[in-house]
């Protein structure tokens, strides 16, 4: 049975949900890995492509072309922010604006790619980088507050989680921010803007997969949190073998639904 825990975010509740997650996570083997590369296989497809909690939240509708903006931009830099080395007196807007300095000289030094963050931020003029700096400093001082109403050890997650199936094009990708400690186990947190619909669930639980399949020994985290805090709303997976096939399960529906919506009409 799937489970799916909905909260009101209030203070200490993170907490709560990290004490009752279960003791034993679930493990995917070898063979769970060889058995979902042949269902994607199954999906023939022309080209590569990447799957994630938002494809299966919108059952494989495709999304307009990808454009860098503000509101996308803001959570890596801001996340970036956090993760830096920081020195007493240090805010949080300082280190904000050094995280996109070093973008701007990362594109300046000519190692930005093409689309690449860096180089739309280069090319953008100065109100809209002072927008993004404002966007992510907001997006960093709600992260901040919420670490700060933490009593669990927790750390920021060093990037998003990927796992490319084996022969079948497909990359995975879960979003994580936090990842806290629990008795040598980990419970994974990640943030959302807005407020949840009612596809959450089963996008909370493609992202415990996508971690899972992408942890080196396969173990899943004993719960994988997600956070809404303009919502004041918190849903919670657990790591047990029935979450992580139903998140299996939708992610390969979601691939078909892909490949089904890119079938040629018959006339």
């Amino acid at each position: 049975m799937t489970t799916l825990a909905h909260r009101r975010l209030a203070s200490g509740q993170i907490d709560r949900l990290v004490a009752e997650a279960p003791d034993r996570p679930a493990r995917l083997t070898d063979d769970h890995r060889r058995s979902l590369s042949a269902r994607f296989r199954a999906v023939a497809t022309p080209g590569h492509r990447r799957l994630d909690a938002w494809n299966v939240e919108q059952a494989g509708r495709a999304a307009n072309g990808f454009h860098w903006s503000p509101a996308i931009a803001r959570r890596a830099l801001g996340n970036g922010a956090l993760r830096r080395p920081s020195s007493p007196g240090t805010s949080i807007t300082d280190a904000v604006r050094d995280e996109v300095a070093e973008q701007l000289l990362r594109a300046a030094a000519g190692y930005a790619r093409n689309g690449s963050m860096a180089s739309w931020l280069a090319s953008s003029p100065d109100p809209v980088v002072g927008l993004v700096t404002a966007e992510a400093v907001n997006w960093a001082t709600q992260l901040s507050e919420i670490t700060a109403d933490l009593r669990s050890t927790w750390t920021m997650a060093p990037s998003d989680a990927y796992y490319d199936v084996a022969t079948a094009r497909v990359t995975l990708r879960a979003r994580r921010d936090l990842v806290i400690a629990r008795d040598g186990e980990r419970v994974i947190v990640r943030v959302r803007s807005g407020a949840p619909g009612k596809s959450a669930g089963p996008g909370l639980r493609a992202d415990l997969t996508t971690e899972t399949l992408a942890h080196p020994a396969g173990i899943a985290p004993v719960r994988f949190i997600g956070l809404w805090p303009e919502a004041g709303v918190c849903l919670a997976v657990d790591g047990s073998m029935d979450d992580l096939r139903a998140g299996a399960r939708d992610l390969v529906r979601t691939a078909v639904a892909q490949r089904r919506r890119g079938l040629p009409i018959a006339a």
